[in-house]
């Protein structure tokens, strides 16, 4: 038997960009975290392929017979959660959200969240060095963009934090805080949703009241869970990203920084090629259920079975990405990324993501083109506790 000496501290783990991922094959049979038998699935176009085919569905994940993915009463594992639900209950909840997301909803927005980038550049700029680029900027940038577009001021932003934390656990938090956290959650959604029935304004909410008034038929429950379902996917996924972005390009590819500065158009491609390197997380795939015997890559998958579609080793896989230009940090990608999904699932959260993390990088670094890390790569410290990974302080000078 082994045993851990509490006294030796743990390895620091890898950061995101330097994870190590194995050569995409055939589906073949593997475990879950947890013990759960599933299937594999890693080549490009066998992700694509579970990912879009409705018979790969998320639904039956949560059946009352079906086995135990995680014991912690997260948002993630709701059954409610819109990315937790198939067919038509899934297509009811994305038609009221469809419309806020599109690409030209997006560029509406673009001038304001440029406005509260250069905002928070003022106030990183007027910090005593080293400053924190992920208490000072990673962090309160899309706390900031998702709180305008839901019509929520600065008081909510550290229970909004809060929760997230909760939301997305990893399973290291006790269920009983867990709980505490949603309950308390879905309390604040159930009376945004409520007063912005009373009072409806220009912002998100209003507008899934709205919608959602006009489909008919959504359980309230579903709303609520939408609702902090928008709240904690809007910021936690960009933070996550821009902070190991940042950590990745202050402390590796030196001659990366001034591009981004002097070219917005360049810092688009850059967004694009991190998003499809970096995962937010060390979870390696998104599960799916078979609901028939299905053939995928030659194999077939027998129907019930949990299949975990590896989404970081099809973004890798030689035959759409080939090695030349995986690494090349201004290259356009060769095919469209899986780090946002595919197929009914698709993020549609996914321009204002991109469109974040490239106003941010090309106004940070076109402010300080001399960007540094002020410690050693190596001294990172991780926030965890939660699916996604990222530093948890990135001190820096100008």
């Amino acid at each position: 038997m082994t045993t851990t000496d509490p006294t030796v501290p743990a390895p620091s783990p890898e950061p995101m960009h330097r994870l190590r991922f194995e050569e995409p094959g055939p589906p073949r049979p593997t475990e879950l975290p947890g013990g759960t038998p599933a299937w594999r699935v890693s080549r490009y176009a066998d992700v694509r392929q579970v990912l879009s085919d409705p018979r790969f569905g998320r639904a039956q994940l949560y059946a009352p017979d079906a086995p135990v993915l995680s014991d912690v009463p997260d948002l993630v594992n709701d059954p409610d959660l819109m990315f937790n639900q198939d067919g038509p209950d899934h297509l009811r909840l994305r038609r009221t959200l469809r419309r806020a997301f599109t690409p030209r909803a997006v560029a509406r927005w673009r001038p304001w969240i440029a406005a509260i980038v250069e905002e928070l550049l003022d106030r990183l700029e007027a910090k005593p060095q080293p400053a924190d680029a992920v208490a000072e900027f990673a962090v309160p940038l899309p706390v900031a963009v998702i709180s305008r577009l839901m019509g929520l001021d600065e008081s909510a932003w550290d229970r909004l934090r809060h929760w997230s934390e909760h939301a997305f656990s990893d399973g290291t938090h006790e269920s009983g805080q867990v709980a505490s956290a949603r309950k308390e959650f879905s309390a604040f959604g159930a009376d945004l949703l409520m007063e912005r029935r009373r009072a409806p304004g220009e912002d998100l909410v209003s507008g899934l009241v709205a919608a959602a008034d006009e489909e008919q038929g959504t359980p309230e429950a579903q709303l609520v869970t939408l609702v902090c379902g928008l709240v904690v996917g809007g910021h936690d996924s960009t933070m996550t990203m821009l902070g190991n972005a940042l950590l990745y390009l202050l402390g590796e590819p030196r001659d990366t920084w001034p591009r981004l500065g002097a070219d917005e158009e360049a810092a688009g491609r850059v967004a694009d090629r991190l998003v499809h390197l970096v995962p937010l997380g060390d979870d390696r795939g998104s599960t799916r259920h078979a609901a028939t015997d299905i053939e995928v890559g030659g194999v077939t998958i027998p129907a019930g079975a949990i299949v975990l579609a590896d989404c970081g080793t099809a973004n890798r896989d030689p035959e759409v990405f080939p090695a030349a230009t995986l690494h090349d940090l201004f290259a356009p990608l060769e095919a469209p990324t899986l780090s946002f999904g595919a197929g009914p699932h698709y993020c549609l959260g996914a321009w204002l993501a991109r469109t974040e993390l490239q106003l941010a990088l090309h106004r940070l670094a076109a402010r300080f083109p001399d960007l540094r890390l002020a410690d050693p790569a190596d001294t990172i410290v991780w926030r965890t506790g939660t699916t996604s990974r990222s530093p948890r302080s990135l001190r820096v000078r100008w």
